[in-house]
């Protein structure tokens, strides 16, 4: 790299000055920053005769992976040479170069011959255009035709910082689609979701970790959906409603699995001192229950876990316990063992509680501005919303028995339309019934089954019905609006998770012990929790982070 200078023709002249050069240093970090610091080195080689004699040093071409080292051990050679040492300046930047270049051929281009005192200024200019301080023609004549030794090595250190550019911009862009690999990456994203879709679970898992381009492909809604509604628990009804747009639905297929494989830590959020009969209803983040004549409202935190032990809000009224109660328009409709409703309005103090029935009020339900109760006087009534008609009734049904539950149809006939059932045993009471659809309810009591009803079908036999493996009273039922059916039955807090594809139980989770059994009062549950009301506790099973 560094060279000797050919001899020029004879002159008048003292020895001339051997050829120096200037690199470029990076900066001594990442290289990717695009940072550059610049060094100076100058050496001298062999005088020669004559006048001005210019000789041009051999340039070499290091590679990229070299380039720093280029630039460094020629600004160190540059800073040791001076201009009267004799070839030492020139040894070092060679002795540099060949660390760098490591033996490669054609490394070292021919000398030019020196072509005098104005060739070698325009030489300068074409070479450090950028340093005119160095190459001012005053400068060139005092010291004679000065050559940079480092040209190779300033060369490379561009093209270095060109790769570097490339490398940062390829760090900061994001991963987009691979330009090179299988001809499947290549494919038009229609068609490529196309092929997806036929693929399972497992198989996307291990499709998402080939890159991060197909990781982020993978992820999308439209190819986990068709599994999602075929899960326990995704978030999907029967007929394919999303009821949780928010939330990605490849992390609800993620939860579901733990729903299927019965994994779930269990908790405690609430206690009471004496036995109760609660009864709950989940809105938003905020969860509703009953202690004795009182409904209390709680904030949950937000890993659904845990409540805030304050209560958002107190709602009193009945002068003995609250039986049942529901939410509907931003109100409270409570029944109560008085023999009274109460309404409450859930952002103010409003309360009004009126008489309703000869005996305790065992179940309400409100829906499209009417409420209908149901009491152990064997009689159903109708009652409006309007806050200027409460307490006007508007239509009694007289039963044949205790009216233990009841449930507004969607279809708001508020006719009679028919009879479920004419088989069951004396005693074989509904304790819970619940719609799905305007045709198809669920319902389960004291004869240890639940029962799915098509009215579309049959309205003297159910479609499908689940035993209770211990023939326990099923109090409650809860279910996804698809595939998953959760019970609560009277013995030990057994809450029970079926799979209405098939017969048997899926799982069965025990919630007290012998000296403590409870039967399940309640249950509620969300795509992540399930919360079971017991006489002593509220507990919660956290099937998100088992």
């Amino acid at each position: 790299m560094g060279s000797q200078g050919h001899p020029g023709p004879p002159g008048n002249g003292g020895p001339g000055e051997g050829e120096g050069g200037e690199a470029r240093k990076l900066q001594e970090g990442r290289v990717a920053r695009g940072k550059r610091r610049k060094g100076k080195g100058k050496g001298n080689g062999k005088a020669g005769a004559g006048q001005g004699g210019r000789g041009s040093g051999a340039e070499g071409k290091p590679g990229l992976q070299k380039a720093k080292e280029a630039a460094g051990l020629g600004a160190e050679a540059g800073a040791r040479a001076g201009p009267g040492e004799e070839g030492e300046g020139g040894g070092n930047v060679e002795e540099g170069a060949r660390r760098i270049v490591r033996g490669d051929e054609g490394s070292a281009g021919a000398g030019r011959e020196a072509r005098g005192r104005g060739d070698g200024k325009k030489e300068e200019w074409k070479v450090r255009p950028g340093r005119r301080e160095d190459a001012r023609p005053g400068r060139a004549q005092g010291r004679g035709a000065q050559a940079w030794g480092c040209i190779a090595g300033a060369g490379a250190a561009g093209v270095a910082v060109a790769a570097a550019a490339e490398e940062e911009s390829a760090v900061r862009e994001p991963a987009g689609r691979p330009a090179a690999g299988p001809a499947l990456l290549r494919l038009p994203e229609e068609l490529l979701l196309l092929i997806c879709s036929y693929l399972d679970m497992r198989a996307l898992g291990r499709l998402a970790q080939v890159c991060r381009w197909l990781r982020r492909f993978t992820s999308c809604d439209l190819l986990w959906r068709r599994i999602a509604r075929a899960s326990l628990n995704s978030g999907f009804t029967r007929l394919g409603t999303d009821l949780m747009a928010s939330v990605p639905v490849k992390e609800r297929v993620k939860v579901s699995q733990n729903w299927r494989l019965g994994r779930c830590r269990e908790g405690i959020l609430l206690k009471w001192r004496c036995s109760q009969m609660p009864w709950m209803q989940l809105e938003g983040d905020s969860l509703y229950i009953s202690q004795a004549n009182f409904i209390l409202a709680y904030q949950f935190r937000p890993d659904g876990a845990s409540l805030n032990r304050r209560p958002l809000g107190v709602f009193a009224g009945h002068d003995e316990d609250v039986c049942h109660f529901v939410l509907a328009n931003s109100h409270i409709i409570s029944a109560g063992g008085d023999g009274k409703i109460g309404v409450h309005k859930i952002h103010s103090t409003f309360t009004v509680k009126y008489s309703a029935h000869e005996q305790e009020v065992n179940c309400v339900d409100c829906r499209g501005g009417i409420i209908v109760s149901g009491s152990r006087d064997r009689t159903a009534k109708v009652w409006p919303l309007a806050s200027g008609r409460l307490g006007q009734c508007l239509h009694t049904i007289q039963t044949e028995d205790r009216v233990w539950s009841i449930a507004i149809s969607p279809v708001l006939s508020g006719q009679l339309m028919m009879h479920l059932g004419s088989d069951f045993p004396p005693g074989a009471g509904v304790l819970d019934v619940m719609y799905e659809s305007p045709s198809t309810l669920l319902s389960c009591g004291y004869d240890t089954y639940v029962r799915y009803w098509d009215l579309r079908a049959s309205v003297r036999k159910c479609v499908m019905e689940w035993e209770e493996p211990h023939d326990s009273t099923l109090y409650c039922l809860q279910t996804d609006g698809n595939h998953l059916l959760a019970t609560g039955s009277s013995y030990y807090g057994v809450v029970r998770l079926w799979d209405r594809r098939q017969r048997a139980c899926l799982h069965a989770f025990p919630l007290t012990s012998t000296p403590l059994s409870s039967p399940v009062y309640c249950l509620r549950f969300t795509t992540k929790h399930l919360y079971a009301a017991l006489s002593y506790n509220l507990h919660v099973l956290d099937f998100q982070n088992p």
